[in-house]
């Protein structure tokens, strides 16, 4: 089982750039989306169909234009959960999830911190979105947590560790990160590649991409249980559709 997960910034202007055909070649049985930036009937339907991909679930934002996120599946899942219920992370649809017989796939957009307003924000998200994982862990034990987190864990996720006191690499963050992974998930690109130095962001300044200067801020996050399961996990920066690129892990049940 091939997991994908990918901020596209933007559905639709990912499409104008060739996701379709991308999506289509890379043939992931699940893909979770994030940043979808649209409402579920701006899109033509027919066209994830014809990639392959008849079931697909939104989750947007109220506000239009902003945030939202996305799942797209081969098979059809046994259940769809939209949302959390905790109504300041549902208003800016940032969580959806699939469930199948041997794992749930969540898709998941962490807010970034922007500003102070948008810092305090995310932090009290932080909070909230470890503490539902914690009791969600107690009826769904295999469970994939994949998604932008905006935050880099190591100084190895990152191209200048010296950026401390900017949001997304600070220390109350990171030490939140490790909290997360700490309360039962396994970070599967940095189990399956201990020493790999790769990134799934670029700035769209100063050439940020061309020159490789980039940040990791997209995990596919696994829970224990599903450890020897995994097979594969890697990151794929030949996509260019974003400024972000797609992160993948893969299963053996």
């Amino acid at each position: 089982m091939k997991v994908i997960s990918y901020n596209v910034n933007g559905i639709r202007a990912a499409l104008k750039k060739g996701f379709l055909e991308w999506l289509q070649a890379a043939s992931p049985d699940v893909i979770c989306i994030q940043e979808t930036k649209a409402q579920q009937e701006q899109l033509n339907a027919m066209d994830f169909e014809l990639a392959g991909y008849p079931y697909q679930y939104w989750f947007s934002a109220e506000k239009k234009g902003y945030s939202g996120v996305a799942v797209f599946c081969k098979k059809e899942p046994n259940h769809v959960e939209f949302g959390t219920g905790i109504e300041s992370m549902d208003n800016e649809g940032r969580n959806i999830r699939v469930d199948y017989d041997d794992v749930s796939i969540m898709s998941m957009y962490l807010p970034s911190g922007t500003n102070d307003d948008r810092l305090g924000f995310k932090f009290n998200y932080m909070d909230e979105i470890l503490e539902y994982a914690k009791e969600l862990r107690k009826t769904i034990p295999n469970l994939v947590i994949c998604g932008d987190y905006n935050i880099c864990h190591e100084e190895i996720d990152i191209h200048n560790p010296k950026m401390k006191g900017v949001s997304g690499f600070l220390p109350e963050e990171r030490e939140w990160l490790g909290k997360f992974i700490d309360s039962g998930f396994i970070d599967s690109f940095r189990f399956k590649n201990p020493d790999r130095q790769e990134y799934s962001w670029w700035s769209y300044r100063a050439n940020a991409r061309a020159n490789n200067k980039g940040w990791r801020l997209d995990y596919c996050m696994v829970t224990e249980p599903l450890k020897d399961n995994i097979s594969r996990a890697y990151i794929l920066p030949e996509a260019k559709h974003s400024d972000h690129c797609p992160v993948a892990v893969e299963f053996s049940f």
